[in-house]
């Protein structure tokens, strides 16, 4: 159990992402309760809602109305998982600054040791996803196994695992960094960790089970995403090259 002697000041900001996310919102929000009751930072939670179809606001403005340490940002039109991180950490006051998917495919059960690397001396924590292979998930295992394969290639990050929804950060370290990247769908978690390289702060990984819910419905599509992907990869990389071009 961690200990924080300063509770005046946010310590811990999470942001939470969420999209049409009703079915599973507030059973997931219990869960990471669980987790935080067991941490003794002062802390606060950034709900950003990507203008969601569902009940999914509902359901948020129902947790804000029994929990002060909740904040919500509400998105006027739909912008994508990266544009909602970067909005939420926007606002955040705590010193570390994390994000995680609210389906809990990556558990919340994984925080207190993001912390604890944090405070051993990293910079940055990210999610490295274990997966237990089934007819579920072998879509996702097969296109984030390519994907990785190709970051690592074309990019060049010595990193196992840039796409993980479960990144934590020094907020002083990121600050500035997170102002370069653009992207706002799920590009954002490759741009973040390329500038993070290129800034030589200090990357810890840590093994994290990926657990596909059978209730929620895989939007990948292998083929396509797997091209796009390729696609986003490729102009990053000159774009990269411009920019270093010009000094």
């Amino acid at each position: 159990m961690i200990n924080e002697k300063n509770q005046k000041e946010v310590f811990l900001s999470l942001v939470i992402p969420c999209y049409n996310e009703g079915k599973i919102l507030k059973k997931s929000f219990d869960e990471i309760i669980k987790i935080f009751k067991t941490i003794k930072y002062k802390w606060e939670i950034i709900f950003v809602d990507d203008k969601s179809k569902d009940d999914t606001l509902k359901i948020i403005n129902e947790i804000l109305s029994k929990n002060p340490n909740i904040k919500l940002i509400k998105h006027k039109k739909n912008e994508g998982r990266g544009k909602s991180v970067k909005d939420g950490i926007s606002i955040s006051e705590g010193k570390i600054i994390g994000y995680i998917d609210i389906d809990l495919e990556v558990h919340a059960r994984y925080i207190p040791a993001a912390l604890s690397e944090i405070l051993d001396g990293a910079d940055v924590v990210i999610g490295n996803r274990f997966y237990k292979v089934n007819i579920l998930n072998f879509h996702r295992f097969i296109l984030s196994r390519g994907y990785n394969f190709l970051v690592r290639k074309i990019l060049g990050l010595p990193y196992r695992d840039t796409e993980a929804g479960f990144k934590f950060f020094k907020k002083d370290k990121i600050r500035e960094i997170i102002q370069r990247t653009s992207n706002p769908g799920w590009f954002w978690d490759t741009e973040i960790m390329t500038y993070i390289y290129q800034n030589n702060l200090k990357v810890v990984e840590i093994p994290v089970l990926f657990i596909k819910k059978p209730e929620k419905k895989s939007t990948v599509n292998v083929i396509k995403d797997s091209f796009l992907y390729f696609i986003n990869l490729i102009k990053f990389k000159k774009n990269l090259r411009n920019v270093e071009n010009t000094y």
